[in-house]
């Protein structure tokens, strides 16, 4: 294996807001202000996409399928997946500053990549306009990652194309996909690596796969922590994952030991 020249993280649940908990309020009431009734799991399930992609997603599950045509006479179409992302947009963006705190190991993680003029970029769901918001927040608690990719960087083409990890690529000038690591915590983030030829990585602890603030995730027994990570990484395993972590603690670890390897 060549020595790991760049590694590319994701955002929310990987590198900041434990449990990816800012989009969720804001996704269930957007669709509240439609008139349905999202559950969590509904809401989780496509997290990492471009969020408009996220809403369409949504809004093609059987059950709130049925709920829309139930309500309009009529599938849901192009004009409400607007009208719904009109809704959560703002919405998001008054809780977004509330969630910016970083993960638990990132700085230490960020100190080894640095040490070894290893590059640091990153992808999002989030737009432009969000990031603004997240890097600013993240850039006081001392994280600033080397290039910063949305969708509005490519053509609107979010996860799990694989071009926002190719512009980060581009920018960072690295040209070898064998030498660059992935880290995510959604299978979107999985999916993003795999089609981009990138070594991947699911972390399991505070990921959106497992959905709880840090709070209610401290508050667990082990057995119960165990049962929730088993759970995460067999999704991530079984999207294509080459790697799973359950922390960011263990992304020095990761890299000495890819680097090892023939």
């Amino acid at each position: 294996m060549p020595k790991i020249q760049g590694v590319i993280f994701d955002w929310a649940g990987t590198t900041v807001d434990f449990g990816s908990t800012s989009p969720m309020s804001a996704f269930i009431e957007a669709f509240r202000r439609a008139g349905i009734d999202v559950t969590d799991e509904e809401t989780r399930a496509p997290m990492g996409l471009l969020k408009r992609d996220h809403i369409r997603t949504m809004l093609a599950m059987p059950r709130i399928a049925a709920l829309w045509e139930a309500k309009y006479g009529r599938a849901s179409n192009a004009d409400d997946v607007e009208k719904i992302y009109a809704d959560f947009e703002p919405a998001l963006m008054a809780v977004l500053p509330r969630h910016c705190d970083l993960k638990p190991g990132l700085l230490n993680a960020v100190k080894f990549l640095r040490e070894r003029e290893i590059k640091i970029g990153s992808t999002t769901g989030f737009t432009t306009s969000m990031m603004q918001v997240v890097r600013l927040e993240a850039s006081k608690a001392g994280y600033t990652p080397d290039t910063v990719v949305t969708a509005d960087d490519t053509n609107g083409f979010g996860r799990p194309w694989p071009y926002m990890v190719f512009e980060n690529m581009r920018r960072l000038q690295l040209a070898d996909v064998r030498r660059v690591v992935k880290i995510g915590d959604t299978v979107s983030d999985v999916r993003e690596g795999k089609n981009s030829g990138l070594i991947t990585v699911g972390v399991t602890e505070g990921s959106s796969l497992i959905g709880l603030d840090k709070a209610s995730w401290g508050a667990l027994g082990m057995e119960e922590q165990y049962k929730l990570r088993k759970k995460a990484r067999e999704a991530f395993f079984n999207a294509g994952a080459d790697y799973v972590i359950d922390s960011l603690d263990e992304v020095p670890i990761l890299i000495e030991g890819l680097a090892q390897k023939k």
